[in-house]
């Protein structure tokens, strides 16, 4: 690779946004919002499948197969073809900030094709940041749910696919990576991010630990990530680490299910992204005896955007006629608009 990329690997809800937004503070890395390049790359047939496409997937990785094994190279060529597409576009991307030397891709749906990432960008940099199991799914079932976490689990068992992904990446000592636990980024960040920027070969700029004072323009702020906890704070934050145990403690019943979650994962992937089960229980147990009330998340323009969301998408679910005309709607639309 000509551009020196550095990757923030993580699920969603780990406090990959608060660590983007400091890293991209630093005079020498470019970052911005989440540009999802090398989601589609990944599933082009070879490496892995898409399931609905405008062709047949399964002919047509059929079919690449046949024309890599024509190639001098063979696969090989395959994955310089990937890596000069985004040489390109990275590359790119870097030329718009001359100062910038290091450019940032902070995508969390990367952790499900790190194997793919490993072959395109064996030489890139990649900072792993890791958050209690038990914390990214209260988060992510808050803040994108309405605290159901039954319907988000539903919607995307999050922890099932996020866990075993960024384990096995952790495992292996192909592509050399940093392990950051998001704990410990937020109740010292000083020495976290002297460590990170040393890894990456920048200097330590402690001023970019308070990113709340760097405003992005309309253009860089605009893309997908963190809606709401960011925006709550301008540097790390250990005030909301146990928040899920008051949440959990409260609610037996989330307790529960939530049992059930983590007896599907694998005992040692949990240990290798840093909550042994034996520990992950713990900040509960110290917990019993206290008294939480359950807490209502404050109403926020976000936050009614998605309970309406939440609510029209059971309610087209459940109501056969109302599919059926939203997909009028839909096929209407598609060819009203079609060019």
């Amino acid at each position: 690779m000509s551009v020196n990329m550095l990757f923030v690997i993580s699920s969603p809800r780990s406090g990959s946004t608060m660590l983007e937004r400091m890293l991209e503070s630093h005079s020498q890395i470019l970052g911005g919002p989440e540009p999802h390049v090398l989601t589609p790359l990944a599933h082009l047939g070879v490496w892995d499948k898409v399931e609905k496409a405008p062709y047949d997937h399964v002919l047509a990785a059929e079919s690449q197969k046949l024309f890599i094994e024509r190639l001098p190279g063979k696969e090989q060529d395959y994955w310089d073809a990937c890596r000069a597409y985004c040489d390109i576009l990275y590359g790119r991307l870097l030329e718009t900030s001359p100062s910038s030397t290091v450019c940032l891709d902070k995508t969390p749906a990367y952790g499900l094709i790190l194997p793919f990432m490993m072959k395109v960008f064996p030489d890139a940099k990649y900072v792993v940041l890791t958050r209690h199991p038990l914390a990214t799914f209260s988060s992510y079932a808050n803040s994108f749910f309405d605290g159901d976490y039954e319907v988000a689990q539903k919607y995307n068992p999050l922890l099932n696919r996020y866990v075993p992904a960024i384990a096995k990446f952790l495992q292996q000592d192909e592509v050399p990576h940093l392990h950051v636990a998001y704990e410990d980024l937020v109740a010292d960040p000083e020495t976290w991010m002297e460590k990170i920027y040393a890894y990456i070969g920048v200097p330590f700029e402690k001023e970019t630990i308070d990113y709340g004072d760097r405003q992005r323009d309309d253009e860089t702020g605009k893309g997908l990530g963190d809606p709401i906890g960011v925006q709550q704070h301008s540097r790390p934050s250990a005030s909301h680490v146990h928040k899920w145990v008051e949440e959990l403690t409260a609610d037996p019943a989330k307790r529960a299910f939530m049992e059930g979650v983590i007896g599907q994962l694998d005992p040692a992937d949990l240990e290798t992204v840093g909550y042994p089960l034996e520990e992950l229980w713990k900040p509960l147990e110290e917990a019993e005896g206290k008294t939480f009330v359950p807490k209502k998340q404050p109403l926020t323009r976000y936050g009614l955007q998605r309970k309406a969301i939440i609510k029209l998408r059971a309610t087209a679910q459940g109501n056969g006629l109302l599919r059926k005309g939203l997909q009028k709607v839909r096929l209407a639309c598609d060819v009203l608009l079609r060019e």
